[in-house]
């Protein structure tokens, strides 16, 4: 095996090399039992124990209150665009939403037929370079939910801190920087997250619902999509997704073993800031995130001159860095900065801009 590489994807996302480590050591053998990780009957006493632990270990990280369940379902965040609304939103009732670019929008888009979606705010005037002012934002106290995305993936806009809806619960999309940072888990109604990013492999989402929320679910709702079924059946209404819930509990296990959450925050903020200052002392490179709104998960950045784009990724490649281009809708580079990632790797994407600038700018 070659030199281990520096992946800067949005997600599926670098993982923990010694998470990796043991899905190699049990890819075949799992846990000396004679059959590969992959053949985890969902029924067996080992699946149990992993299962409960796992819901244990990120209950833990993120101080998750009794108040909340903790679901382990197939898929990622795009089925809960349709999911939430359904189980939280009377037929003809509101939903606040705020509109922060790419992934919000794709909420919105989704929820649009089966509540009536109001956006509370927006940023599309400043062409979504900022989390709109929350003494701006205009809510209904009568909305069924406020729906944010926390951390947008591909425009880099995050929020800084927890926003106030009252009364109303508050629901938050968090696919891109759930378990990078401490979190007020009460203050949330429902929280969901594809796990590719911050957790483990496609294919498995996180939902953190509170149990007074679970009663709202319309009639006729088929029962597969029921937060309430899931938690009555504790995430086995169906198969669950055995591989991928085994890793994650490995990811929590390696995240309480490095310091937990609080550790992340600090290594995330580091890492970020490495780039951040590149950005801001460069005269070839742009980020047109304002300062209190910029992610520390997705750093996006355009060359001013476009035509060294290819010159850029190209010498990033050579150097075991990878997977900077940015998404289809938005051009331009952008590097991911998940947990899995160390300083390290920030610190050798920063030095390599540095030199290509000094080289070409």
């Amino acid at each position: 095996m070659g030199a281990r590489a520096y992946n800067f994807g949005a997600g599926p996302a670098m993982m923990p090399d010694p998470v990796i480590e043991q899905i190699a050591r049990e890819w075949q053998d799992f846990r000396d039992e004679g059959y590969s990780a992959l053949e985890l009957g969902h029924r067996s006493e080992p699946f149990a124990d992993i299962l409960t632990r796992a819901k244990a270990d990120l209950r833990e990280l993120l101080a998750v209150p009794e108040s909340h369940h903790i679901l382990f379902l197939h898929g990622g965040a795009t089925p809960h665009f349709a999911m939430v609304p359904l189980n939280l939103a009377r037929e003809g009732q509101s939903a606040d939403y705020i509109h922060t670019g790419y992934w919000s929008d794709k909420a919105m888009a989704e929820a649009a037929s089966l509540v009536r979606v109001r956006i509370a705010a927006s940023a599309a005037d400043s062409e979504f370079d900022r989390v709109p002012d929350p003494s701006g934002w205009q809510l209904d106290p009568q909305a069924a939910y406020v729906h944010i995305c926390a951390n947008e993936t591909i425009g880099g806009v995050e929020y800084a801190t927890c926003p106030d809806t009252g009364a109303v619960p508050l629901v938050a999309d968090m696919s891109s920087n759930i378990l990078s940072q401490p979190l007020d888990v009460a203050r949330f109604g429902l929280i969901y997250a594809g796990a590719q990013k911050n957790i483990g492999p496609a294919g498995l989402a996180i939902v953190i619902i509170r149990d007074d929320l679970l009663g709202r679910a319309r009639a006729q709702l088929p029962s597969v999509m029921n937060y309430a079924r899931h938690v009555e059946c504790d995430s086995m209404y169906n198969t669950p997704a055995t591989f991928m819930i085994w890793v994650a509990g490995l990811v929590f296990q390696y995240v309480k073993k490095e310091g937990g959450v609080a550790e992340m925050a600090r290594r995330n903020a580091a890492k970020s800031r490495l780039l951040y200052d590149v950005l801001d002392g460069s005269n070839l490179y742009t980020n047109r995130i304002q300062p209190a709104s910029r992610s520390r998960m997705n750093v996006p950045f355009f060359l001013r001159e476009p035509r060294l784009e290819s010159r850029f990724f190209d010498g990033a490649r050579r150097r075991g860095l990878l997977n900077l281009k940015g998404h289809r809708a938005a051009g331009g580079a952008r590097a991911s900065l998940y947990n899995a990632m160390p300083l390290d790797g920030a610190r050798a994407l920063a030095d390599y801009m540095t030199e290509f600038e000094r080289r070409y700018g």
